[in-house]
């Protein structure tokens, strides 16, 4: 019976399967979606791999030595290197090629990977944008491309990746917004964007994301204030913001965030009071940073009491006050920094901070650099931690000696006590510190020979003793400086000669400096200085031949041999020194003919060989024609070329004679009347100096040195916006929350006087619209007693249109001016030039128009700056000319008019040439300087070419896209006549003959008459 039901049961499930068929296809769907799946990934990974190299490649046959090896086709991704797979699913979760060397650009394949968790892909060199379709990886819980060089915008619809934990992608190259909808990323606890070139406000919610531990935003362009809906992260253990543009005062919230550990805030414009109670109420921190701002008040005492706090730093900011008691309550600080600030010290225990940082065992670094500081440096410091590697005590009031106890300081490596008015000697004990590599004691009172111990500082490469009392030699022991980069001992009473052993060493590549000393005896040879880039023996007592093994020191920029008692020729081996850009011989004994292979040197800019008995005709060509970079002087058997008589028999001595006198009446009279002319244009410099502050004085108070470098920020590279012939230009913020532009001319640079004179008078009656303010000036000394010269000027946020044009050359699409921009700029321009020429009290020429010196506003309004080659004109005429009666050439290659460079003087003609050559550029993208302008094609003639073909040929192919992306083809065709009448415009500025131009006010009428033409019909 139990068979026969068996047997049933088996007829049953066959008639079942006759009757209702089995879902097969659903079967075979359920075992392939596994199989896909794995496939997609695989197919996934191996489109990235395509797409990725290393640097260690160096064949296609390397493949064994490629991170990516175990990648194959031929076997399951779970067993390939840097992939992790889930056990149960199969599917790839984890990928992580973290530190592999890859480079290459992301595949977008990526977000195919749709179970993925964890990507890793930090310290690499990837390329190009994070592709969009990372986005698709909803699983993702750590995002981590941290220091590649990924560039473009963060990924749309980022915040889509709700399930993210860690958000890691700084240093790379984006440029983009946080986005404001951030908040989205619920379980988010890691932000990192830092060293990108983030823009914009810091999202206020960011505070909505409560999980968040670590916000680290530092260096990148965001600006605003700190939100304080960031009060209610209390999770929150980091918040750096460093090295930003962000301004205000730092919510009162932020300081109650009681789980903070590292608080950083440093390079940026926050103002007001730092609490003084702060370390109470954030009693976790181990990592203070505020430096570079403008905080005021008192150091935070509370500070002193964290007990676990590792790094203070407050450098650079508008503190008051004394160093708070405690400093010895911090067994754990490492670094302790408070240079730059307005501390001071009072009474005999002022200075007893130092004494207390000796319980600080494992402090590592101490700035006390530029305060008010004063007394005896404390024998105690001595006793500060063996791990101490950096002490900055410059620029303060210390006085007394060195005390000898600083040789226990056996881990120094950079010691600087240089400002202060320290005086005794220098000692030997400092000899015993094996790990110093820069020894900084400059502008001090210090006498005494220096210490031979001071040789066995075998380790050192910057040591700078100048400016003060030493006396005696140098010593011997210095031949054992075998890393030295750097020495300068000017402004001493050293004497006895240069030993030779100083001038081999063969790392000595930046300075080497022994003027304004007591040096005697012949310079040694060269030898080995193959790299140094200065050398200055000037104001000693030296004398001899000057050495041809000089022509080995090819790297040399500035040789200074001036007022010594140096005898001979001037080596022709001077010639080889192709990088030398200020040559100084004079005052010495001299002689012989000026080597004609001098002016070959295309680099140099100086050149002073006055005051020695050279003879012969003067070379004429190279920096010879530059008459305002070569001194002369003094030499009384000089001649230029035509004038020079050669020698005749001696029955010719009567004839010779009357020449001789005849050129001499001549020259006489020649120089008579031009030193005449020169006095009288002296006279007119000085008097326009006077009346240029004078002019100034009114507007605003004079802005000080230290007010400057405050602004400033210490003169950072980072605050550097550009460079010119004549000088720096920084940004900077004043006290008052003025936003500033700050020119800080190299006042030893030729020229720079003048510049400054120039730019002065030039500005002081200048109003305008689209002139850029000049608001003072600042004549002072610097931190060195150098003389400083500022001019401080309004800042404009959009940089100059250079700055526009470059970017689009660089990236294809950086300039999206569109033709309407463009225009305006062009008219702006114009009318600047128009006011100069033809409104202003006195007609003024400025001789370097160019887009570098066009700077733009927040809206974009164009604005001419840099006058530091402006000419006035005595009349106004057809034939306009300056009342400077040198023929420099003047002007920036590429925009200098044709006339200029047969001797022509500066002429408003000349303006209008530049301008003409700055709208070609502007509407055609192309540089005048581009290497395909070469044989005597320049980009005036290639635009003209194209005029009697087609305009379209030259236009900006970027502009072209804009007018060609516009829906009517009608309002396209009109933007097309319109570019081509601004093109004339420009053709018409720039014709070779000055009296064939167009007048600068013809051209803002057609100009306007364009625009015109643009907003009435389209």
């Amino acid at each position: 019976m139990a068979l026969f039901s068996h047997s049933l049961l088996h007829i049953y499930a066959l008639v079942m399967i006759l009757i209702v068929p089995f879902d097969f296809n659903n079967l075979l769907i359920g075992v392939s979606s596994t199989t896909l799946s794995i496939t997609t990934d695989k197919e996934a990974l191996i489109s990235l791999m395509s797409q990725l190299s290393t640097t260690n490649d160096t064949s296609s046959s390397s493949t064994s030595s490629h991170p990516l090896s175990s990648w194959s086709h031929n076997s399951s991704p779970c067993n390939w290197t840097g992939v992790l797979c889930d056990k149960h699913s199969r599917r790839v979760i984890s990928l992580d090629l973290s530190g592999f060397g890859l480079s290459g650009n992301l595949s977008p394949y990526i977000g195919n990977i749709s179970s993925l968790q964890s990507l890793q892909l930090q310290n690499n060199q990837l390329t190009g944008f994070i592709p969009n379709q990372i986005t698709n990886l909803d699983s993702l819980r750590v995002l981590n491309m941290n220091s590649n060089r990924l560039e473009g915008m963060l990924p749309l619809n980022l915040t889509c990746l709700n399930k993210l934990e860690i958000l890691d992608l700084s240093s790379n190259k984006i440029v983009s917004r946080i986005p404001e909808d951030i908040s989205s990323l619920k379980k988010l606890q890691v932000l990192k964007l830092g060293k990108n070139s983030l823009h914009g406000t810091i999202p206020a919610a960011l505070g909505n994301i409560s999980s968040l531990r670590n916000i680290s935003l530092g260096t990148n362009s965001l600006s605003g204030w700190i939100p304080s809906d960031l009060g209610r992260l209390h999770n929150l253990i980091e918040l750096d913001l460093t090295i930003n543009n962000l301004t205000g005062t730092v919510p009162s919230v932020v300081y109650n965030l009681s789980s903070l550990v590292n608080l950083a805030l440093a390079a940026n414009s926050f103002w007001g009071d730092i609490p003084y109670d702060v370390g109470h109420k954030l009693p976790k921190l181990l990592v203070f940073n505020f430096c570079y701002n403008k905080f005021t008040g008192r150091i935070p005492g509370s500070l002193h009491n964290l007990t676990n706090i590792r790094v203070i730093r407050m450098l650079s900011n508008l503190l008051e006050g004394t160093v708070p008691p405690g400093l010895g309550n911090l067994p754990f600080l490492q670094l302790y920094n408070i240079g730059h600030n307005r501390i001071v010290s009072s009474g005999i225990k002022g200075l007893e901070f130092i004494t207390s940082l000796a319980n600080s065992t494992h402090l590592n670094f101490l700035n006390i650099n530029g305060n008010m500081l004063e007394g005896d440096i404390p024998g105690t410091i001595g006793n500060l931690s063996k791990d101490l590697s950096i002490l900055y005590m410059g620029g303060n009031r210390f006085n007394g000696s060195i005390p000898s106890s600083i040789g226990r300081l056996s881990g120094l490596k950079s010691f600087n006590l240089s400002y202060n008015s320290i005086s005794g000697e220098i000692p030997k004990e400092l000899g015993k510190l094996e790990e110093l590599q820069e020894l900084y004691l400059t502008g001090n009172k210090i006498s005494g020979a220096i210490p031979i111990p001071l040789g066995n500082l075998i380790k050192l490469n910057k040591i700078d003793l100048s400016r003060n009392e030493l006396v005696g030699k140098i010593p011997f022991s210095f031949q054992n400086f075998q890393n030295l980069l750097y020495m300068d001992l000017s402004s001493n009473k050293l004497n006895g000669n240069i030993p030779a052993e100083i001038l081999n060493l063969p790392t000595l590549s930046i300075v080497l400096n022994l003027s304004n000393n007591f040096l005697s005896g012949p310079i040694p040879q060269f030898g080995k200085l193959t790299s140094i880039a200065s050398i200055d023996f000037s104001n000693n007592q030296l004398y001899g031949t000057i050495s041809s093994s000089i022509g080995s020191c090819l790297s040399l920029e500035k040789l200074f041999l001036a007022r010594n008692m140096l005898s001979g020729s001037i080596p022709k081996e001077l010639g080889d020194v192709r990088a030398l850009e200020s040559l100084d011989l004079s005052s010495n004994q001299l002689f012989g003919l000026i080597p004609i292979e001098l002016q070959n040197l295309h680099a140099l800019q100086l050149l002073n060989l006055s005051y020695n008995d050279l003879e012969g005709a003067i070379p004429s060509g190279g920096v010879f024609q530059i008459l305002s970079a070569v001194h002369l002087e003094g030499n009384k058997k000089l001649c230029l070329k035509f004038a020079c008589v050669p020698q005749v028999h001696r029955r010719g001595h009567v004839r010779l004679y009357i020449i001789i006198a005849t050129v001499v009446i001549f020259v006489v009279l020649c120089l008579t009347i031009g030193l005449l002319l020169l006095y009288m244009n002296y006279r007119k410099v000085k008097i326009t100096a006077i009346e240029a502050s004078k002019q100034l004085k009114p507007r605003a108070p004079l802005v000080s040195y230290d007010e400057l470098r405050l602004a400033t920020e210490e003169f950072r590279e980072e605050k550097l916006l550009g460079t010119g012939s004549f000088g720096s230009v920084y940004k900077g913020q004043l006290c008052q929350g003025n936003i500033i532009a700050v020119k800080v001319l190299d006042t030893l640079r030729t020229g720079s006087l003048k510049s400054f004179f120039a730019e002065c008078e030039a500005m002081k009656n200048s109003r305008h619209r689209n002139l850029v303010k000049l608001i003072t000036s600042c004549s002072s000394v610097d931190f060195r007693n150098n003389d400083f010269l500022a001019l401080i000027y309004e800042y404009l946020s959009n940089g100059s249109l250079e700055d526009w044009i470059k970017e689009r050359r660089k990236h294809g699409n950086g300039n999206g001016l569109n033709l309407m921009e463009r225009l305006n700029i062009a008219i702006d321009v114009a009318s600047a030039l128009d006011y100069l020429h033809n409104d202003s009290e006195t007609p003024i020429v400025h001789c370097d128009i160019k887009p570098s010196n066009i700077l733009l506003n927040e809206d974009m309004t164009a604005k001419v700056g840099d006058f530091g080659l402006a000419r006035l004109l005595i009349q106004r005429s057809n034939n306009q000319f300056s009342i400077s009666s040198t023929n420099v050439l003047r002007g920036s290659i590429g925009y200098i008019p044709p006339e200029y460079g047969w001797g022509e003087k500066a002429s408003a003609a000349g303006d209008v040439y530049s301008f003409g050559i700055v709208i070609l550029e502007l509407f055609s993208g192309k540089s005048p300087q581009d290497d395909c302008f070469s044989g005597g094609l320049s980009i005036a003639k290639w635009v003209q070419s194209a005029f009697k073909n087609k305009t379209v040929h030259v236009v900006d192919p970027q502009l072209l896209s804009l007018i060609y992306d516009e829906d009517s083809a009608r309002d396209t065709n009109l933007q097309i006549q319109c570019v081509d009448a601004i093109m004339g415009v420009g053709m018409s500025c720039t014709t070779d003959n000055p009296h064939d131009r167009i007048g600068i006010r013809a051209a803002v009428c057609q100009l306007k008459a364009a625009m015109d033409f643009l907003l009435n019909k389209i």
